[in-house]
C-alpha cells in the first residue's frame, strides 16, 4: 500500500496493489473515487478535499507513506 498527498490539489491518493492496472473510477461519494481493475478488483482509492477528509498527519504536508 503507498498512500500520496498532493498539497496543491488537495487530494490524497491510496495505491493498495501495483499487481493491477487502472481501468475505471467509480464515484463513491462527492470526495471519494475508487479506481478498479479490469477483473474488478480496487486497485486504489482517491480522496478530494483531503484536508477535510484524512488525519492531519496525511493532509498537513505533501507525503507517501509505503507497507508491504
Amino acid at each position: 500500500m503507498k498512500i500520496t498527498y498532493d498539497k496543491q490539489t488537495d487530494a490524497a491518493y491510496i495505491k493498495l496493489n501495483d499487481k493491477n492496472t487502472y481501468h475505471v473510477s467509480k464515484k463513491v461519494t462527492d470526495d471519494v473515487l475508487v479506481d478498479y481493475a479490469k477483473d474488478g478488483t480496487v486497485v486504489g482509492i482517491e480522496v478530494l478535499d483531503a484536508s477535510k477528509n484524512m488525519p492531519l498527519p496525511v493532509s498537513q504536508r505533501q507525503i507517501t507513506i509505503e507497507s508491504e
